[in-house]
């Protein structure tokens, strides 16, 4: 148990951290940190002006972990984002010239604005950690995980995400706006800091995050916790409205992001409401929705909250004897 303690004494420290700058976002906050402790990319999806470039710019520095931004642009170029061979006089040979993809984190900001080709390649990326430019591969740094963000509200220069692209995010996160007291103390802090920049320190390094993935990695799963994920993610694919359901990449994302909540608890083994806490952010964006449904106003949030009500939960299991 000290193991995990230790996973949760450190996740403490960096939430934190992240909250000495980032106000009225615990929520998300603590599950995109429990998002990369599972090995996952997170898609920020709300209105302009909520504080997600600066959610994501804040975790990287709490996490020690290189950070790079990308402003997606329709003019955007896949190149723009892998890199490129370009010409060396020195030598008189094409050399690779990483692109911005080639970090720890990369910020991913307003991605609906550039293209689906530019689009696709991060898919690669996302999926195996490695990019391809001209038939060459290369490895990306380890850690490396996406946090993207996206404008739900404009349509006018926008691509939407293809369905093969949000499934390798394996949550999609809401802001939403502050309370009153939150917002305030928006503005209260920007007085105190006399300055827009804000600063975070490092809580740990990408080595020591590295250590802290495989740590999650050894949190007790039981087989009716991993039966349970499965009937979520069913169910969503006979669900009334629903042309496609989610496929077992969402029943793996319940199953890794629950094991790094419950390190984030301080306990060695899954909960059920560990996962039914995670079932929304984890599965309403990979649904495919029926134009009936859109037409009546149904949401892939109000379809899986139906289906978490449904399905029956199995008795609250502790660690293994």
């Amino acid at each position: 148990m000290t193991q995990n303690i230790s996973i949760a004494e450190t996740g403490a420290r960096i939430l934190a951290a992240v909250r000495t700058v980032v106000v009225g976002m615990d929520d998300p906050v603590e599950i995109a940190l429990a998002t990369i402790l599972a090995g996952g990319h997170v898609l920020f999806e709300d209105v302009p002006g909520l504080g997600k470039t600066l959610a994501a710019r804040s975790l990287a520095a709490a996490l020690g972990l290189d950070f790079r931004r990308l402003q997606c642009t329709p003019d955007m170029l896949p190149g723009d984002v892998t890199g490129s061979y370009v010409y060396a006089p020195d030598t008189g040979e094409f050399v690779f010239r990483p692109g911005p993809i080639f970090t720890g984190l990369l910020l991913a900001d307003e991605i609906n604005r550039t293209t689906p080709k530019t689009q696709s390649a991060m898919l690669e990326a996302m999926a195996e950690r490695q990019v391809t430019v001209e038939g060459n591969s290369f490895a990306l740094p380890a850690p490396f995980h996406v946090v993207a963000t996206s404008n739900p509200i404009e349509y006018e220069g926008t691509y939407a995400l293809p369905e093969a692209q949000l499934d390798r995010f394996m949550v999609r996160l809401s802001v939403g706006y502050p309370e009153t007291e939150g917002e305030t103390q928006i503005l209260l802090n920007r007085v105190a800091r006399q300055q827009e920049a804000t600063h975070v320190a490092p809580v740990i390094d990408a080595a020591h995050l590295l250590e802290v993935q495989q740590a999650v990695e050894a949190i007790h799963v039981h087989p009716d916790i991993a039966r349970y994920c499965v009937e979520l993610t069913r169910a969503t694919r006979h669900a009334q409205n629903v042309a496609v359901g989610a496929s077992p990449r969402g029943s793996l994302g319940l199953l890794l992001l629950g094991r790094a909540l419950a390190a984030l608890d301080g306990r060695e083994y899954v909960r059920p409401d560990d996962i039914k806490r995670i079932a929304v952010p984890v599965l309403a964006h990979r649904l495919t929705l029926t134009p009936q449904a859109w037409a009546q106003g149904v949401s892939a949030e109000q379809i899986v909250r139906n289906v978490v009500g449904q399905v029956p939960v199995p008795p609250t299991v502790g660690a293994p004897a």
